[in-house]
């Protein structure tokens, strides 16, 4: 008796499950990681067994220049001259005479202090002068009689002493009394308050009507001719300066909207001691304002030179490669093997960095970009830059794409 195909008996070695390696998974896992691998081996090089090709790298030669060295500072601007004015006596303001925030001339009457007071004290000590000289003259006329006498005998020189002593009293009286009168002069004077220099004046504190004192501020005046900008250096700074042998260097200043340093100046000042809990030490500035465009109290940028003219070799700022703590660049010669080269950095001037260490010389070229394709031993493919004024290298115009093929008619 036939059975159907579908109950077919299967035989016992079919039914059993096949044995499977334990690196089979593995192995499988490894080739499908390999297979891009594998895959991108079949080109060209891989089918050919060639190396490959040098890294290529940018390259620009080191540039040598004069330099000085110079720092940028913050400071605030200070006049060079600055009053508080106050009476140099006191009574009532009697008058102000100028319009608050003028620019008032040096000897400008700004002031009145009731002058009456004064006057009246003036017009009494003219009157005692005028007394103690005519006591003097009646002391000389008679001393002169009593000598005289005394030449006839008809006076003692007991009465002779006493009339010249009294002679040189009258005389010391005229002096204190011309003293006294002097003094309340200068008082007289003093009710006009002037002022002591030419500037800017600020708003009167005191009006017309107040009583007032010798303490009592009535305005302040600022210069305008000249102003100082101060700030605080770095004992480098200092030590700096003092090895230029520039007594006064100068100073480049520009304020909180210019670009730039366009105002030039000269460090006019430096302190006599460093502050030790800060090591600054303090400068300053002298700037010309006939002008008039500084106003004490602003911010200002400033910029001084610190050394003396110095040649030195700069390289950009990006060829700078880092060593745990040392710095080196990258030289790549003719035969385009890359040699290390340990350098010491200086100051940075526009977007230069000045190397030292006398091991790197201008005009040998350094690696700019591709620094990390580099492996000590293998050559490279350096491709030189040109370099503008400064010596920055200007990047490489990058290349045109392939011209696309023509369209070809179709021939009907």
């Amino acid at each position: 008796m036939n059975m159907p195909a579908v109950f077919r008996p299967v035989p016992p070695r079919a039914l059993a499950p096949a044995r499977r390696s334990p690196w089979q998974a593995p192995l499988t896992a490894l080739l499908v990681a390999a297979l891009p691998v594998i895959v991108s081996c079949t080109g060209p090089a891989g089918a050919q067994g060639g190396p490959q090709g040098p890294a290529p790298v940018s390259v620009a030669p080191a540039v040598q220049r004069t330099l000085t060295d110079s720092e940028t500072f913050s400071g605030r601007i200070e006049a060079a001259e600055f009053v508080e004015l106050r009476a140099r006596v006191g009574g009532i303001i009697d008058r102000v005479h100028f319009a608050d925030g003028a620019l008032v001339a040096r000897g400008q009457l700004l002031f009145t202090v009731d002058p009456r007071p004064f006057a009246a004290e003036v017009a009494r000590l003219e009157s005692q002068l005028a007394a103690a000289r005519a006591r003097a003259e009646l002391a000389t006329a008679e001393l002169a009689r009593a000598q005289k006498l005394l030449e006839a005998r008809a006076a003692s020189r007991q009465e002779v002493d006493q009339l010249a002593a009294s002679t040189r009293t009258s005389a010391a009286d005229i002096s204190a009394a011309e003293a006294a009168l002097r003094v309340a002069r200068l008082n007289l004077e003093f009710t006009a308050v002037r002022a002591p220099i030419a500037g800017r004046v600020s708003n009167a504190q005191v009006t017309a009507g107040n009583l007032v004192n010798e303490q009592v501020v009535l305005t302040t005046i600022a210069g305008v001719a000249r102003v100082h900008a101060s700030f605080d250096g770095s004992e480098q700074t200092y030590l700096r300066i003092r090895a230029s042998g520039e007594k006064a260097p100068a100073v480049r200043m520009a304020l909180a909207n210019e670009q730039g340093y366009p105002h030039v100046g000269k460090l006019d000042f430096v302190d006599n001691r460093l502050n030790t809990q800060t090591g600054a030490i303090r400068l300053r500035a002298s700037f010309d304002n006939s002008k008039g465009q500084f106003v004490p109290g602003l911010a200002a940028r400033l910029m001084m030179t610190t050394s003396a003219p110095y040649s030195a070799v700069l390289v950009p700022e990006r060829a700078i490669g880092t060593d745990q703590t040392k710095k080196f660049v990258v030289v790549v010669g003719a035969d385009g093997q890359p040699q290390f080269r340990d350098v010491q950095l200086g100051a940075l001037q526009d977007g230069m960095r000045v190397v030292g260490g006398g091991k790197l010389k201008a005009g040998e070229n350094v690696v700019v970009d591709g620094l990390q394709r580099i492996i000590p031993g293998v050559p490279v493919a350096p491709q030189v830059l040109k370099v503008d004024d400064k010596g920055m290298p200007i990047p490489a115009a990058p290349a045109a794409p392939p011209a696309a093929p023509a369209p070809t008619e179709k021939k009907s």
